[in-house]
């Protein structure tokens, strides 16, 4: 009997299903969308049992439209929006409250009090991350002190804390696997990048009980099986955070190599090799797999509105009627006519890092369109896709020459050319975009030897297509140059709302 590999790709607005061959082919693909919750301004939450459901519901879907049975399945691979926050009853598995998500900004104050108690460089040091709301920590701590009799359950060892990842791998397991990898692990902001452990003087930075804590694994192994949903028996093996998937399965598996995911937000990670770099230029230091004992790490700068951007447009202002109409809009105008849109909807990431930045729009005279602000939004990804690539070069002391890039945004073709400008080096585009899923099953097959290792999964990766800079760099430096005013002017409007 034919076997294949099924990952699971848990994201942030839809859950995802896909079947792969052992050419890396992918017979099958389902999506489902789920709701999303703005209780307040600022607040993002999920229904963890409605992503449940929808994992689970696309996963069976996608086994069944690829015409093979449950035993066609050889393991399954699991990667998810990262940081994101569920904690749940340990006896009856139901979440004690919404899952708070990555893009949340209720525990920003809490996250200055930080700042401002000088604990930057200690955390900084033992996590390789930054003080903000984005990572999992302060979102424990808000569950446990704000939700009625949390905290006591937690004291007597009843709840459970996990990212994505480990929420799908309870209910896969009905409960059996209570487990992370280390890439989720490094988005807690609780987990040591050197010791690769929880660490013990983080969790009583945050008041958190050890006992919540999944038991870390590597990205790549027999985690256990399934017990009851989809069927019993089918072996789980492998496990990523979403954008550490991409950059495994873009194949920069050497030192240097860079990956761009454009997603809802937009996540570029460069391989470091297998000692961390701590940043200097306001970039993340992160585990970007672990596989058997050898464990990799990575460079990662968060940009939260990327493609996100672009429903806005469509949602928000209504300037567009579908997704894909932004770039025949965008096209009617030659560029964005001076306009600059800093999308900060949800603060700045990387490198600004402003929690209390907010979304601005410059340059604006009588003759600014809708094609305008249609180009300026598209543009302003590449911007920042930018400011993180100068950051990773000054960090890493290595010149990027390539930059594959990934994702939705990824199909546009105007913005990849425009990106190649502000760059000045080639963006390649794989024949196969949706490497997320794709890193997912390699991390799966990998561990019970469907693929002999990770040279054979290597000629699996294709150029589609490459966009290499035309613009003369004189003018990319005066765009940039009017970018950064526009930074400047979100960053005054923060400082301006005391």
């Amino acid at each position: 009997m034919k076997q294949y590999i099924l990952a699971l790709d848990q994201g942030t607005t839809s859950s995802r299903a896909m079947v792969f061959d052992r050419h890396g082919h992918q017979l099958s693909t389902t999506q489902k969308e789920f709701t999303q919750h703005y209780p307040k301004s600022g607040w993002v939450e999920h229904n963890a049992d409605e992503i449940w459901s929808t994992q689970a519901g696309v996963a069976v879907e996608a086994i069944t439209k690829a015409g093979l049975e449950i035993d066609n399945i050889a393991a399954i691979g699991i990667t998810n929006q990262r940081e994101t926050t569920v904690v749940w009853n340990r006896k009856t598995g139901k979440p004690v409250y919404n899952a708070i998500v990555w893009q949340d900004r209720r525990t920003a104050d809490f996250c200055s009090e930080l700042i401002k108690d000088g604990l930057s460089p200690q955390i900084l040091a033992k996590t390789g991350l930054i003080i903000d709301s984005y990572f999992s920590a302060t979102k424990i701590r808000w569950i446990l002190d704000n939700v009625k009799g949390a905290r006591q359950q937690a004291e007597k060892g009843q709840l459970a804390f996990g990212t994505i990842d480990s929420w799908l791998v309870w209910n896969l397991s009905r409960g059996k696997l209570h487990i992370t990898d280390v890439s989720n692990a490094s988005r807690t902001m609780l987990f040591n990048i050197h010791t690769l452990q929880w660490d013990e003087d983080l969790l009583r930075l945050f008041d958190i009980p050890a006992n919540m804590l999944p038991e870390i694994r590597t990205s790549s192994e027999i985690y256990g099986q399934t017990a009851g949903h989809l069927a019993p028996g089918i072996t789980i093996s492998g496990l990523a955070g979403d954008q550490q998937a991409a950059l495994f399965g873009q194949m920069c598996i050497e030192p240097g190599m860079v990956k761009n995911t454009y997603g809802t937000g937009c996540f570029m990670m460069m391989n470091i090799g297998n000692e961390p770099i701590v940043s200097k230029n306001n970039l993340l230091t992160t585990i970007a797999w672990k596989i058997g004992n050898e464990t990799t790490y990575a460079l990662e700068g968060s940009i939260f509105i990327a493609g996100a951007v672009v429903q806005w447009l469509r949602d928000g202002l209504g300037i567009i009627r579908k997704s894909i109409d932004v770039e025949r809009l965008a096209a009617k105008v030659a560029d964005s006519g001076g306009v600059y849109f800093v999308p900060a909807f949800a603060g700045m990431g990387a490198p600004h890092w402003n929690q209390y930045a907010r979304g601005i729009l410059v340059g604006l005279t009588r003759g600014s369109s809708a094609a305008h602000i249609a180009r300026a939004s598209l543009d302003s990804i590449a911007y920042q896709t930018y400011d993180v690539l100068l950051a990773m070069q000054n960090d890493s002391k290595i010149e990027i020459r390539e930059l594959r890039v990934d994702g939705g945004a990824s199909v546009n073709n105007k913005l990849m050319q425009f990106q190649a400008e502000l760059l000045q080096t080639k963006v390649v585009r794989p024949q196969y975009t949706e490497t997320t899923a794709l890193g997912a099953a390699y991390f799966a097959g990998l561990a019970i030897n469907y693929w002999d290792g990770i040279n054979e999964i290597k000629q699996h990766w294709q150029t589609g297509r490459t966009f290499s800079p035309e613009m003369e760099p004189d003018k990319t430096v005066s765009l940039i140059k009017g970018w950064h005013r526009a930074i400047k002017a979100s960053h005054a409007w923060a400082d301006d709302n005391e």
